[in-house]
């Protein structure tokens, strides 16, 4: 998790530490689960984790406050905040892109926000707007440490890790990849439908609902993002309550009897 840890811009010697590291250990927890269930072999589930874990590492060096301001703006004015969506807006975008056309199109009107729009800000559009360009950045500037602690890294372990924000790049992958993709969309919106913290500084979100995760899941699902595959298994562990533990760490407080009724419900056919 350390890798998470990023310089800091403006104070000499100090780090930015990696925002929600729980988020990514708890998201790889649930994606193991669901590997093995649709299963996967032990040494690829092993492998499959590390990629997991650093899913979020294009975002390392978040400033959760300028990033708040950067993308509730944009959700207030309904601009796109994702790389496939910004395209289906903007056709004309060159592919990688998207950063730029964002700053171009926007950076005044942001400044007359009161949001400046220097470089530090920049990187946080980045973030996701530019996130395949920036994680292969970071994943360069870790690898010695990778290298050192002895971990493989493999090419289809960065394809799993950008298939939300760019699902085209999987389409002549072999389909355990594809699937593996798929697990880690559907556990870490799952785990980000339920958490507080994150809920607050970076989806501007005031109460979480398991009805909305899977209703989100389910959008995905329809968009061909998530198979019916993955999201039985999904749903089948969540129903068993192989996952209340996570979900109440991700709240940080017990479920309350209607939601542990609710996922009891997934295994029996609920909603």
């Amino acid at each position: 998790m350390r890798l998470y840890d990023y310089p800091h811009p403006f104070k000499q010697g100090a780090v930015i530490r990696g925002y929600d590291r729980p988020h990514a250990v708890r998201t790889a927890r649930m994606c193991a689960a669901v590997a093995a269930r649709l299963g996967h072999p032990r040494e690829r589930v092993c492998s499959y984790q590390i990629a997991c874990l650093l899913h979020d590492l294009g975002r390392a060096g978040l400033d959760r406050r300028l990033f708040g301001k950067i993308w509730s703006w944009a959700r207030r004015h309904q601009i796109p905040t994702r790389p496939r969506e910004w395209r289906a807006v903007h056709p004309n975008t060159k592919y990688g892109r998207e950063t730029e056309a964002f700053l171009s199109l926007y950076r005044r009107d942001l400044e007359a926000a009161g949001i400046t729009m220097d470089r530090w800000a920049a990187e946080q559009v980045e973030m996701r707007l530019g996130y395949a360009r920036r994680l292969a950045r970071r994943l360069r500037a870790v690898r010695p440490a990778m290298n050192e602690w002895g971990i493989t890294w493999a090419p289809w372990m960065q394809l799993v890790m950008l298939y939300y924000y760019y699902p085209e790049r999987l389409t002549s992958a072999q389909l355990w990849v594809k699937q593996l993709a798929e697990i880690l969309v559907a556990c870490e919106q799952f785990e980000a439908y339920s958490n507080r913290q994150r809920g607050r500084d970076y989806y501007v979100r005031e109460k979480e609902t398991l009805a909305d995760a899977f209703a989100y899941l389910g959008k995905l699902s329809g968009e061909g993002i998530l198979s019916d595959e993955v999201m039985q298994a999904l749903r089948s562990l969540a129903g068993e309550g192989m996952f209340d533990a996570i979900l109440e760490e991700a709240r940080g407080g017990p479920l309350s009897k209607q939601e542990r009724q609710y996922l009891r419900g997934l295994v029996s056919g609920g909603t």
